[in-house]
């Protein structure tokens, strides 16, 4: 079920074509916009207020990294974040380096609470700072394992009505319907152990989850299943990080459902397990 729902998902996607308006990090630009373009999505970095009611209003999706975060930036961010609110339009929530300091973990509990349809995508160690946790993340990266992010992951979801992908060694969804319908949280172990040699690459990973959101995937699953995919295609090819980030791109225009079937490994663990309580 959870794998149609995927293949579903991506062929949706690449039929409709879907607008993702982006509000992210100038390091990851270039990077988001390639890979929503590879995927089959259309993307926009605005930025300007004067704009962002009009953007939202046809928009898909709207996705907010705060990875270069001021205080302009957080201005922006909340008025975009009100009129996808007015337009009822998912939010994503990348919290970068949510824990390495005041600013950051404040301003990402201020968007989880204002947005109203929210997804969060972080790494273990954002995840358990956004919580309110204690974590041990290295500036941006994550010191946590992803499954040690799940009871916060899961505290979010709670809290925030948000569908929450911990990403790691091991991606986990949590997601209010798989929870109630099936008493389960899924686990993804694909990708690659050089994708985190690469700048972006949960940047990325969160830019996908807004165009999936914007064709009603709004769990979060489709995107970190794509994504997964691709980089564990890609990593066979390339010969190091730089050559990693071509083939990521060509290898998300490629992809086609048979493949994503035939690699995926997606496992259900269920809720009550000792791994989440």
């Amino acid at each position: 079920m959870h794998t149609q729902l995927i293949l579903n998902a991506l062929r949706s996607l690449r039929e409709q074509k879907p607008l993702v308006v982006n509000i992210t990090n100038y390091v990851v630009m270039n990077n988001t916009a390639n890979a929503l373009l590879a995927v089959g999505a259309s993307p926009i970095m605005a930025h300007s207020r004067q704009e962002m009611a009009d953007m939202m209003s046809f928009a898909g999706a709207l996705v907010i990294n705060i990875g270069t975060l001021d205080s302009a930036w957080i201005e922006r961010m909340t008025f975009a974040i009100e009129q996808a609110n007015q337009h009822q339009k998912v939010v994503v929530l990348d919290p970068v380096g949510c824990g390495a300091s005041a600013l950051r973990t404040v301003t990402s509990r201020r968007f989880a609470e204002l947005a109203e349809r929210l997804i969060i995508r972080g790494n273990a160690s954002e995840i358990i700072a956004l919580a309110g946790e204690a974590s041990q993340g290295k500036g941006v990266d994550s010191q946590d394992s992803s499954n040690g992010a799940i009871k916060a992951a899961m505290m979010l979801m709670k809290t925030y009505g948000a569908s929450v992908v911990i990403s790691g060694e091991t991606d986990y969804i949590i997601h209010q319907t798989f929870i109630e319908q099936e008493k389960n949280i899924l686990a993804l172990d694909n990708g690659h152990s050089m994708m985190p040699q690469v700048t972006g690459m949960g940047c990325s990973l969160s830019a996908l989850t807004g165009a999936f959101a914007a064709i009603g995937e709004t769990s979060g699953l489709a995107a970190a299943a794509v994504f997964g995919v691709a980089g564990e295609i890609a990593a066979e090819q390339a010969k190091g990080p730089g050559s990693l980030q071509l083939a990521i791109l060509d290898v998300l225009y490629h992809l086609d459902e048979a493949t994503l079937a035939e690699r995926l490994a997606l496992t259900a663990i269920d809720t009550s397990d000792k791994i989440i309580g």
